[in-house]
């Protein structure tokens, strides 16, 4: 809204950055150098997803996994990786894929978010890793949901990462932001 050519209000933009890190077997930990790295910016926020954001703020929601209000904390976020090319619509609640799909759960401390009134305030980190077990397909597609199965889908991005195979360990992280 402008007043005498003056913008009263700041938009706010719902911002993505990614980053997925490879390594070789399971050797994951503090030190370790993955051989690749993919950093990039961009997703879909799901209108379900919103939703669910506008319960939380009115108080509305649960602790109980599988609902569909339920929060997007540390006992029930995922990571979900799927390898299909479908466009992202605002309005799946689901990764797109038929059979090679998998939603996996936070690493330990994840999601992170710091209360506070800063900038950097308006920020959360989703963190999973995909073992030498797990999600061995093309990933084209991933999303952040609040369950291991249904639940809500926040978000969803549909690009090309790769093949993932049993020699290596794939950790997804995603910062989510208002700005």
């Amino acid at each position: 809204m402008a007043t005498d050519g003056m913008l009263t209000s700041d938009p706010i933009r719902w911002r993505a950055a990614w980053r997925l890190e490879k390594y070789w077997g399971d050797d994951v930990g503090p030190g370790v150098v993955p051989f690749d790295v993919i950093e990039r910016e961009g997703n879909l926020l799901m209108h379900g997803g919103a939703s669910a954001i506008w319960q939380a703020v009115i108080g509305n929601g649960t602790t109980t996994a599988g609902q569909q209000l339920t929060f997007f904390n540390a006992a029930n976020a995922h990571l979900g990786v799927g390898d299909s090319t479908a466009a992202a619509l605002a309005t799946q609640t689901d990764l797109q894929a038929a059979s090679n799909k998998l939603r996996k759960p936070m690493d330990a401390t994840f999601p992170q978010h710091t209360d506070g009134t800063a900038s950097a305030n308006a920020t959360i980190t989703f963190r999973a890793t995909f073992g030498t077990a797990d999600a061995n397909f093309a990933w084209q597609e991933w999303a952040i949901f609040n369950a291991v199965t249904g639940g809500r889908m926040l978000n969803r991005k549909v690009e090309s990462l790769g093949t993932k195979t049993s020699a290596a360990s794939w950790v997804l992280m995603i910062t989510l932001s208002l700005a």
